[in-house]
């Protein structure tokens, strides 16, 4: 048997007679090689640690509240809020805001944002020795300050980085917006193999401060704080021996088709015509629910095969049995991850997430300790929980990282990560010299 192809006019002729399986088997390898999804690695990350100067002590927050021109029944309802906040004296916003009246501009939201993402980036590069113009991707997250240009653009901009990159800015998709940063960068990494991506994730407060008088918008002034992070995914295979975490899986649930969903985060106008984003007295039920949906989809890939056994028997039984008393099971987790990373969106959020899965104190501390030492920093939050995990020394190589972010919309996302190697604590980390002090006992504080 002969094969030929005419090459510059001539026949050329190979022989695989002799040979044929051999010749199919190496075709075949290499297209399943070629089809076979690229793997996704996380080299590092880094997190923003706010200077000691820009804290924002219980107490200052009061005085401020007082001296800020609120009625005394809105004072009232934020001293009450934060109380139970479960933050620590250490949280940060940005000084434009701690001052009295307080100052709030443009100039001022771009020179906030800068700030935190040109810092986490250059502490990125440094430690990894990156130059910025060997980046390929680069996403950048804000939920509700999207300036033009465009953040992305000032990433570029600052560090001089390649007029081809593909660069990409997302907004109003709420606190889970760091996961789908890295949902759009595994997808971008597997179409263009071996490549580079950066994720920086931020929040600009200066703008968004509420002025108001309506409590459910007064509710943001209480819990998000000055944070952000910055993140380096890879697509290329020699980047495995460095890299910290493969990703696993990506699971994404938006519940925006409900109403009542849909509008359980959402930014209005007061009646005195005052911009804020409202937080509806639904949003841990909302959460609860839209979490199942997430867990139904991400289960299957993760839970061993009894602990999914164990669920579909009582979903039945509860069918069955409707009427009496017949509860559906809650998988183990615990047997599918040895960390869990909770958006610190609020204790009540966190503490609703820990019963819904039966968690264990130990399995929240990551996600309690960064609400209480930078309080909800929005979607940098889960990144924050996972430096704190690396800073106690525990993540080991093959352990399974859970991170569960929850956002507007209303959205749950889900990433799972497994570590490559033991990991070192950092002390260039948000946690350096304080990791030592935690976990401590968080109780609601008494206001004066």
């Amino acid at each position: 048997m002969h094969d030929c192809v005419k090459v510059n006019g001539n026949q050329v002729y190979w022989h695989i007679a002799n040979h044929p399986v051999p010749f199919y088997v190496g075709l075949a390898i290499l297209y399943f090689a070629y089809r076979r999804k690229a793997p996704i690695y996380l080299i590092d990350f880094t997190c923003y640690r706010p200077p000691s100067s820009h804290r924002l002590p219980i107490a200052m927050f009061e005085e401020n509240s007082v001296l800020d021109d609120l009625d005394p029944e809105s004072v009232a309802f934020q001293c009450k809020i934060i109380a139970k906040s479960g933050f620590s004296e250490e949280t940060a916003i940005t000084p434009s805001l701690a001052q009295i009246p307080k100052v709030k501009s443009l100039a001022l939201a771009l020179d906030e944002v800068e700030t935190i993402m040109c810092s986490a980036i250059s502490d990125l590069f440094w430690r990894n020795n990156i130059n910025p113009k060997s980046i390929d991707i680069l996403i950048t997250n804000s939920c509700v300050f999207c300036p033009t240009p465009s953040l992305s653009a000032m990433v570029v901009n600052k560090f001089k980085m390649r007029s081809n990159i593909m660069s990409f800015n997302l907004s109003g998709m709420g606190c889970s917006a760091g996961i789908i940063s890295v949902s759009l960068a595994k997808d971008l990494l597997r179409v263009h193999r071996g490549s580079l991506a950066l994720i920086v994730s931020s929040e600009t407060l200066n703008l968004n401060w509420y002025t108001g008088k309506v409590h459910s918008m007064l509710l943001t002034n209480c819990l998000f704080r000055m944070g952000g992070a910055a993140i380096l995914m890879s697509s290329k295979v020699n980047d495995k021996h460095k890299a910290k975490y493969e990703l696993q899986h990506i699971v994404r649930t938006i519940n925006a088709k409900d109403d009542q969903a849909h509008r359980c985060v959402y930014q209005d106008v007061d009646p005195e015509n005052k911009e804020g984003i409202a937080i509806s007295k639904d949003v841990v039920h909302v959460a609860g629910d839209t979490l199942k949906k997430n867990i139904a989809s991400l289960g299957p890939l993760v839970l061993p095969l009894r602990e999914q056994f164990l669920y579909v028997i009582s979903i039945i039984c509860c069918k069955v049995l409707y009427g009496r008393r017949s509860g559906i099971y809650t998988p183990n987790f615990n047997l599918a991850f040895e960390h869990f990373c909770i958006h610190s969106g609020g204790r009540s959020v966190i503490n609703a997430i820990e019963r819904s899965l039966r968690l264990r104190k130990q399995d929240v501390e990551a996600s309690n300790m960064t609400l209480y030492r930078f309080g909800n920093t929005s979607s940098s939050s889960i990144w924050y929980e996972l430096s704190y995990t690396e800073a106690k020394g525990r993540m080991k190589r093959g352990d399974r990282v859970w991170q569960i972010a929850i956002g507007s919309g209303f959205k749950c996302s889900s990433a799972v990560w497994k570590c490559l190697q033991d990991v070192t604590p950092d002390n260039g980390s948000a946690w350096r010299d304080t990791i030592n002090m935690y976990p401590v006992q968080v109780t609601d504080m008494k206001i004066s």
